[in-house]
């Protein structure tokens, strides 16, 4: 089965559309405005440059930072007291943009890999260990004890 082709302008799109909207009634910090404007600008930037494997790792790292920051402003400043639509309409926007980051984040992480992006984390352990402890056959002469 084959990836479907996601372009990274609907992608921002969205996202900026969500976050306009769930800006209505100012029950989100600013720090949600300000993380999530900000990534949607690096948004632009891998935009522009098409080539650039920085912009949109940069936009993936952000996406990826800014599902945790609004899972904890949703969980400090939801407020269940207000029952106006506007209102409900605004969190439901900021909760379908939290929704829709998961698979913009697997899309973003398709079109870092067709621009040349590779993720390579090694954790070999036992041969950075060893490494300290092997020397050269050539270079090491045996240490004998004389009485």
């Amino acid at each position: 089965m084959e990836i479907p082709a996601i372009n990274l302008k609907a992608i921002v799109l969205v996202h900026w559309l969500l976050t306009i909207w769930s800006c209505i009634v100012p029950w989100l910090p600013n720090s949600f405005i300000w993380s999530n404007f900000t990534v949607l600008a690096i948004g632009v930037w891998a935009i522009a440059q098409r080539d650039s494997v920085d912009a949109i790792i940069m936009l993936l790292i952000g996406m990826l930072l800014t599902i945790i920051t609004d899972i904890i402003n949703f969980s400090l400043y939801y407020d269940l007291s207000v029952h106006n639509d506007t209102f409900r309409f605004s969190a439901g926007m900021a909760i379908l943009s939290l929704l829709l980051k998961p698979a913009s984040c697997f899309f973003i992480y398709q079109m870092y890999r067709e621009r040349g992006g590779e993720y390579n984390i090694n954790f070999d352990l036992e041969t950075s260990i060893d490494s300290r402890y092997t020397t050269d056959s050539a270079d090491s002469v045996p240490f004998t004890r004389h009485y």
